[in-house]
């Protein structure tokens, strides 16, 4: 098997964890509240990722980037977005949201395209003018149906937007940024897991054994896709990943409609096809580039 085969399965793998298989555990957990799952999503990684950074021998790395006071602040600002994502995401599958989450991973992509042009003055091609265009109709529809907007999926969309953005900035590894961001989250972390057992209403000690294990989980829930996307990033063009980022919202997609039975109406229908539009001109004006 060649080393790309690999990273194609690797980044199937990811995304299908990723869309499939963290919409399906945070269900499990939904009995907890979001900001608690968050906070044991953030203690458990902090658990996995101090030997993981001994196992694959980046504790070096990680000494490095806590000296640089640049890189520490660029932290600290993925941090914030990367925790907005994740307690928004949590949230929104716990109340019957995970359509409007997978939207906001289809938007995403779009976003990215658009900051760059924002931010950073990069030029657009008329077919990402086109595809942001038919994205902006898309949640213009739905504020005229529904009546408000999307919110969930604009802030998924352009946290994660952001949250990528500054990490292309720092330019580290990710199994030694996530540990960093993870260990500046720790300490409210920690503040918050004792305010819980002051409360008595710390779920380790009052759900059933099957949902502390599932809280436990969280760190692996949290980690096993980013080790998958890290090796199919080193194996394969950033380009051809770029295609395989759609899988996540597709099956997250499927998994709202088929497993929780989350309402689809016609204007649903409408936003997501204007959305899928969108993409389409998007991914061929890329396909486009890439042959080039």
């Amino acid at each position: 098997m060649t080393s790309e085969r690999l990273g194609q399965i690797y980044a199937v793998l990811a995304f299908l964890f990723w869309g499939g298989i963290s919409p399906v555990y945070f269900k499990e957990v939904s009995t907890v509240e979001p900001l608690e799952v968050l906070i044991h999503r953030v203690f458990w990684s902090f658990v996995i990722l101090v030997p993981l950074l001994f196992f694959t021998q980046q504790i070096d790395s990680f000494k490095n980037t806590i000296k640089n006071t640049k890189n520490l602040k660029y932290l600290f600002f993925s941090t914030l977005f990367i925790s907005i994502n994740w307690l928004v995401f949590i949230w929104a599958v716990t109340n019957n949201k995970i359509l409007e989450a997978s939207l906001g991973y289809y938007i995403n992509p779009l976003v990215n395209v658009f900051l760059g042009f924002l931010i950073f003055q990069e030029r657009m091609t008329k077919n990402q003018y086109i595809a942001i265009f038919i994205a902006f109709l898309a949640i213009v529809y739905q504020l005229i149906s529904f009546g408000t907007l999307p919110l969930v999926s604009l802030v998924l969309a352009f946290s994660f937007a952001f949250y990528g953005m500054i990490r292309k900035k720092v330019n580290i590894g990710s199994v030694v940024g996530l540990t960093i961001e993870t260990l500046m989250l720790l300490p409210f972390a920690l503040m918050y897991i004792l305010y819980l057992i002051n409360m008595n209403n710390f779920s380790l000690f009052s759900e059933s054994n099957y949902i502390v294990f599932m809280l436990t989980l969280g760190g692996a829930i949290t980690i096993t896709p980013l080790l998958l996307f890290n090796g199919a990033a080193t194996r394969m063009k950033l380009t051809t990943l770029g295609f395989y980022q759609y899988i996540g919202p597709s099956v997250a997609f499927f998994v709202a409609i088929f497993i929780y039975n989350e309402t689809f109406n016609q204007d649903n229908m409408i936003t997501f096809i204007l959305i899928w539009i969108a993409l389409f001109i998007f991914s061929l004006d890329a396909l486009m580039k890439k042959r080039k």
